[in-house]
């Protein structure tokens, strides 16, 4: 008897300001997706609006008692959900709150992790009690920015600075700061993004980006990326419109490089993290000479889109990224 295939939901869309790159990420992943093993759909999320998006660009809404849907006069049962939203509700948790409840497997950590990880000031300050090291940051919530002092930010992180929305997961609303007078326009922009805003100082080095995936028998450190651009920072224009150049693998002395690998490697086992995480770093030279890693922020619904960091370093490691993504959903069942 042929073997069934298994029928997979790519969630994507999403509420934050990176929905359209969330869609891009979608079309990448129904591309790399072994089509032999796996039926494929595209889900678009968007506040109540959850609908299938057919290839012949008919719609048909998805039935949220069991996320299942009609197709061809059918109704089409989900078998495994690989979540692609850059945002909420897909990177924070509650979409993952959901298929719990309906008992969904799906690609990314679980609620808890979700959370976590979707607040940087909260997982910086979680890591750091297991060694981290992480920028100094300070939280602000709405309405408390009235309270803040030049003097008290000078000693806590300094400037140039960054301020940046706490909770999101986008590039969306980051400023870099460099004297006081800047702060509040820099506030009112990353607050358009999320109710809470980390001030966090300002590291000098490296930016480099570094995925990594575990299954049942295989722990995978995926080669670093490192990002180099003529802007401020590693920001949305660098980010998507190619202001920015992407060299994998990353130019880091071999023991630097081994040291990133363990950090991340034992990061995904702290957080006990499931499928694909990105984790970013700052590489910075202490007094002695050495480098130091600082962590910068993970990301659990990395970009997939072809030129994504993700796909880059699958490939730099030798791997198919249609044979990773098969070894992600199997690990599940």
């Amino acid at each position: 008897m042929a073997n069934i295939k298994r029928t997979i939901a790519i969630v994507c869309g999403g509420d934050s300001s990176e929905h359209d790159v969330s869609m891009r990420s979608a079309q990448g992943l129904y591309s790399f997706f072994d089509k032999d093993k796996y039926d494929l759909y595209i889900v678009d999320i968007k506040g109540q609006d959850w609908h299938v998006d057919f290839p012949d660009g008919t719609i048909a809404p998805i039935d949220r008692n069991d996320f299942s849907f009609r197709h061809n006069g059918k109704t089409v049962v989900v078998d495994y959900a690989y979540i692609t939203i850059h945002g909420t509700p897909g990177e924070n948790g509650l979409l993952q709150g959901y298929f719990d409840l309906i008992h969904l497997p799906y690609s990314t950590s679980g609620v808890l992790v979700e959370a976590l990880t979707f607040d940087k000031f909260v997982l910086n300050n979680y890591l750091r009690g297991f060694g981290v090291s992480v920028a100094e940051s300070v939280l602000v919530r709405r309405g408390d920015e009235e309270s803040l002092t030049e003097e008290q930010l000078q000693k806590t992180v300094g400037f140039p600075c960054f301020v940046k929305p706490a909770a999101d997961g986008s590039s969306f609303g980051v400023s870099k700061v460099k004297e006081f007078d800047q702060l509040a326009p820099a506030l009112r922009k990353a607050f358009m993004e999320s109710d809470t805003v980390m001030i966090e100082s300002y590291l000098e080095g490296t930016e480099i980006s570094q995925g990594c995936y575990k299954t049942k028998t295989k722990s995978v450190v995926l080669p670093a990326t490192e990002v180099v651009t003529e802007n401020e920072f590693f920001d949305y224009d660098a980010k998507y419109n190619g202001q920015v150049q992407e060299i994998t693998p990353a130019r880091l002395a071999p023991e630097t490089s081994e040291r990133v690998a363990k950090i991340t490697s034992a990061i995904y086992d702290i957080l006990h993290a499931n499928g694909i995480i990105r984790i970013d770093y700052i590489i910075s030279k202490q007094a002695d000479g050495t480098d130091k890693i600082n962590m910068l922020e993970i990301n659990t619904t990395p970009g997939m889109t072809a030129t994504s960091f993700i796909p880059q370093q699958v490939r730099a490691a030798g791997l198919d990224i249609k044979d990773v993504l098969s070894d992600i959903v199997e690990n599940q069942f």
